[in-house]
């Protein structure tokens, strides 16, 4: 029997990634797609592999215990990935308690339906199967000076109520491998970017603002400093991580790239240009400083050397090389972006999938 392999928040931007990773080189595997479909949920980001035979996409939020009793008790999972998660710091500040409810309520609830399932028994060493691997943030950790690398020893310090509830989320995933022995592990990951991203983050904000000549808004100063991430990358090492990693462990990954913020929008600003026709310097007449937000931590940057000493994991492209990838696909996929930003993508759940 084939094993089966759960991924939470799937129809997401880096859950997208990883189950479309994960169904085309594993077909040996069956990929449960488990997504609430609230607003940053997307089956579009999925039609190329949703015909697969080893996919299979189940509606449902992890909120409510009885469906994740009814999906367990059916497909029996040998293995988790939960990415499914509020994830939007502004969005946090507005409404903390969405983020309780999700990112540590919901991952509790996963915790006890894998823990229901498996038992409680130790696995020390390395071993796949079964497997409990909880995607995390590098904001749990706090902000950093104008030295210094966020390492998987760093002491948790969050500042937003988006970075708390990761936190304690990371915190009750770390408790159960210790008291019941499930075999856990954690990522902590620096800020993504890449295609099929929801356009409330900078990149693919910016980039449809910059199509439809609206304000770059950029909070403060626009030094705001932070490591990013090419999503195709980190699902690379959450495919390595699953497999290779050790039980009750942590490993942070980032992409060895900082870049203040003002930084990141003028060369997305000269990008663009290029990539338009537009004269040079047109994009950068958009920038608008605003007032900043609460809580706005000034620097991260992440140290994964343990990923690539103990994995050999490290990014395979630079940050010039991933944005201009991400540019030319969301200028090459207008029709996805103007659905997720009018509504529209909503529809296709209800009109164009049928769940097998």
């Amino acid at each position: 029997m084939k094993k089966t392999i759960i991924i939470t928040g799937g129809a997401g931007f880096i859950g997208s990634h990883v189950v479309r990773l994960f169904v085309n080189k594993y077909p040996e595997y069956r990929i449960v797609n488990v997504d609430a479909l609230t607003y940053a949920g997307n089956l579009e980001n999925l039609r190329d592999v949703e015909a697969a035979d080893n996919y299979i996409f189940e509606k449902a939020d992890i909120l409510h215990t009885d469906d994740l009793e009814r999906i367990f008790s059916t497909y029996q999972p040998d293995g988790i990935i939960h990415l499914a998660a509020e994830s939007h710091v502004d969005r946090s500040i507005l409404s903390p308690l969405d983020f309780v409810y999700t990112n540590v309520v919901g991952t509790v609830n996963l915790l006890n339906a894998a823990k229901k399932l498996w038992g409680s028994t130790l696995y020390p060493q390395p071993s796949t199967f079964p497997r409990f691997y909880h995607v995390s943030t590098d904001e749990v950790y706090g902000a950093l000076g104008e030295t210094g690398l966020f390492t998987e020893e760093t002491p948790y310090s969050p500042n937003s109520p988006y970075s708390a509830s990761k936190a304690s989320s990371d915190h009750f995933v770390r408790a159960y491998g210790e008291t019941y022995h499930l075999p856990v592990i954690i990522t902590n990951c620096s800020n993504n970017y890449g295609s099929h991203h929801f356009p409330e983050k900078l990149i693919p904000l910016f980039i449809n603002n910059i199509i439809h000549k609206k304000p770059l808004p950029v909070y403060g100063d626009g030094l705001y400093t932070r490591d990013w991430l090419f999503v195709k990358d980190h699902a690379a090492a959450i495919d390595l991580v699953f497999h290779k990693g050790n039980n009750l462990a942590t490993y942070n990954i980032g992409g060895f790239n900082e870049w203040k913020n003002i930084d990141l929008v003028k060369l997305l600003c000269k990008l663009m240009d290029e990539k338009l026709g537009n004269v040079k310097g047109t994009s950068e007449k958009l920038i608008a400083y605003i007032k900043d937000r609460p809580g706005h931590d000034r620097r991260y940057a992440i140290d994964a050397s343990k990923i690539n000493k103990e994995l050999g994991w490290k990014p395979s492209v630079t940050f010039e090389e991933g944005l201009a990838q991400t540019i030319d696909w969301y200028l090459e996929n207008t029709e996805w972006l103007k659905n997720v930003t009018s509504g529209e993508y909503t529809k296709y759940y209800d009109l164009q999938y049928t769940k097998r």
